[in-house]
């Protein structure tokens, strides 16, 4: 039998406006989120899209986290985009290596049962 561990969370952004009466600059919202930059832009790995009852709604692997996850946000042809809206949190894990997100992406959605995925689904 073969035991794979799911990594740890590397970066956790939810869903939240910027108060205006904060220093920071004025950032750009993207579908509610704020906080992208916290993910780095040349790692690659996996990425969860969770809603605000912590239900996991898609699972995806990118080569470059940022641009993946921004894609999922704002493209026509993104698979998550008839539920944008519910997506509350976002959780990014670094994984470098390919094969090992190509695992991981199968694993995690079929253990965790994302609700969106349709490829490589096993649990049905």
């Amino acid at each position: 039998m073969i035991n794979i561990e799911i990594p740890k969370v590397d970066v956790s952004i939810t869903e939240r406006t910027q108060s205006p009466d904060s220093n920071e600059p004025v950032i750009k919202s993207v579908e509610g989120f704020i906080d992208l930059h916290q993910i780095p832009r040349d790692k690659g790995g996996m990425i969860l899209f969770y809603n605000i009852n912590d239900d996991l709604l898609f699972v995806g692997k990118a080569r470059k986290l940022r641009q993946r996850v921004k894609k999922h946000l704002e493209d026509n042809v993104s698979p998550l985009k008839p539920y944008r809206e519910e997506v509350y949190r976002i959780d990014v894990m670094y994984v470098e290596d390919p094969m090992e997100r190509e695992i991981y992406e199968t694993y995690l959605i079929n253990t965790l049962q994302a609700k969106y995925n349709v490829d490589k689904v096993f649990y049905k």
